[in-house]
């Protein structure tokens, strides 16, 4: 399987990430984009559905990796303010820059799309408690939730060219949102940088309702 990303084993990726994450998680800052890229981004095909409101007045878009410490512990924020604020949608879209096995995890939850089960698939993968080192780890994690990982694995043997295509895509508008790691947040046109606590993330979609 050919990754958009070959980075180092998991283990040194993860050091790599926490010290970079560690000193650029204390910049917290807003930067607005241009309407046009906006709304490109809103725009680009996707396989997965849209969370929450499926016409939300506020809307988050996510870019994330399985792998990633940070985008674990902002899941439950998000599904937090989901649950509490039903005018929010959010649009998820993988970043897989732990590398390959981020990336295959990333497609079997475009495949569980397909069976209409991606919130399954992705709350099973964004809540393991272990990493995701290998094809095999994935693996496990996706039959504990209940899927038979041979129709999964028929399923990107497929489609893995839609699937990589979207990646890619993915990582072009990472690149110019200006994007610097994941999580990447941003909400209704304006890229969020720093750790989102849910605090902060129920005051910015305030702020979005206000502009």
């Amino acid at each position: 399987m050919t990754s958009p990303l070959r980075l180092p084993s998991p283990t040194l990726t993860l050091l790599l990430l926490a010290l970079f994450t560690g000193t650029a998680a204390n910049a917290q800052t807003i930067r607005p984009v241009s309407a046009a890229l906006w709304q490109a981004v809103l725009a680009s095909p996707r396989a997965t559905p849209v969370g929450g409101a499926v016409k939300g007045d506020v809307t988050i878009v996510e870019y994330f990796d399985y792998n990633c410490p940070d985008c674990r512990a902002f899941d439950p924020k998000v599904r937090q303010l989901l649950a509490s604020d039903p005018k929010v949608r959010i649009i998820r879209k993988d970043w897989p820059v732990f590398g390959d096995v981020s990336a295959y995890a990333a497609y079997c939850s475009y495949a569980a799309a397909r069976e209409g089960k991606y919130q399954l698939a992705h709350d099973a993968l964004i809540g393991s408690k272990q990493d995701l080192d290998k094809k095999e780890d994935v693996q496990n994690v996706m039959r504990a939730a209940g899927f038979d990982m041979k129709k999964i694995d028929a399923d990107i043997a497929q489609h893995e060219k839609e699937y990589s295509a979207i990646i890619a895509a993915n990582e072009h508008e990472t690149e110019s949102l200006g994007l610097k790691g994941t999580p990447g947040v941003v909400i209704d046109g304006k890229v969020v940088s720093g750790r989102i606590d849910y605090t902060r993330l129920t005051s910015l979609v305030a702020q979005a309702r206000k502009q």
